[in-house]
């Protein structure tokens, strides 16, 4: 299983209030090993905010009807499974 850790920081000087400090992928077989070290490395208490993310997403393409695998995080006017990437 693939597995995307965001880690962020609270901060005064961002707009949102927090930074992006971190993003790594893993190939885990247990999803709870990884929680359990990320959240000892990075407490809350501390300020950080862990987000765990599957790193692929089955998605439907627009044109073609066909499935198929693309990162949670792909922009929406690059992936097929939307209109703003058909209107180009």
């Amino acid at each position: 299983m693939d597995i995307t850790v965001e880690v962020y920081k609270k901060d005064a000087r961002k707009k949102t209030g927090e930074r992006l400090v971190k993003v790594t992928d893993h190939t885990v077989t247990e999803r709870s090993m990884l929680e359990h070290t990320y959240k000892h490395t990075y407490p809350e208490s501390q300020g950080y905010r862990l987000e765990f993310h599957e790193t692929y997403v089955t998605r439907t393409n627009m044109m073609g009807g066909k499935e198929y695998q693309e990162r949670y995080d792909t922009p929406r006017y690059c992936s097929p499974s939307s209109e703003a990437y058909w209107s180009m």
